[in-house]
């Protein structure tokens, strides 16, 4: 009985150092992730998620001259109206284009960004997506295009749990791992 009291006190032990120190590392490296400073770009690349801003902070990005191309991905099902909306937008100054990714991933945003980068002559690319997916991301893009990468953040607060930052902190980690195993495409 001593040595199972033993063995669940180490065990518990071990979890709460796993736990800390992944909230450790995943704060400094995804929550206070290296933003790059913003510069013109052949093309802004508004990653798919949460409907927190991304489409309009890129769309406004385009309006103050930072590109004359607008790709917005569209993972979403086929009758989104907001982003059907931002679909159709018609401005003199940039395009808007919206791509379905293949897979509905990060890695499928790099594919079709690497393939409309070769199609239309790009260099250079300014990729949106949230602050803590910006190292991963980076990695992802920087494995199939070979131009300059500029990273800039959904401009917003993350106003989530403790137990959240964890979930997000361990998704992120277990999915660079298996982009690091997919290596390059």
């Amino acid at each position: 009985m001593r040595r199972l009291a033993i063995l669940a006190v180490s065990a518990l032990g071990a979890a709460a150092v796993g736990v800390a120190g992944l909230g450790g590392v995943g704060y400094f490296l995804y929550s206070k992730s290296h933003v790059d400073p913003m510069r013109p770009v052949d093309a802004i690349i508004v990653l798919g998620g949460d409907r927190d801003g991304r489409e309009e902070y890129g769309i406004e990005l385009a309006r103050e001259g930072f590109s004359t191309n607008v790709v917005l991905s569209h993972p979403y099902w086929k009758g989104d109206r907001k982003m059907a909306e931002f679909c159709a937008i018609q401005d003199q100054r940039f395009t808007v284009t919206c791509v379905p990714p293949q897979p509905r991933t990060t890695r499928g945003e790099a594919l079709f960004t690497r393939d409309l980068a070769a199609q239309h002559g790009w260099t250079s690319v300014l990729v949106i997506s949230w602050r803590y997916h910006l190292p991963r991301a980076r990695y992802i893009f920087s494995q199939c295009f070979e131009g300059e990468i500029v990273m800039r953040p959904v401009p917003r607060d993350y106003d989530f749990s403790v137990a959240h930052w964890e979930y997000i902190y361990l998704y992120q980690t277990v999915a660079f791992v298996k982009a690091f195993f997919q290596g390059r495409f």
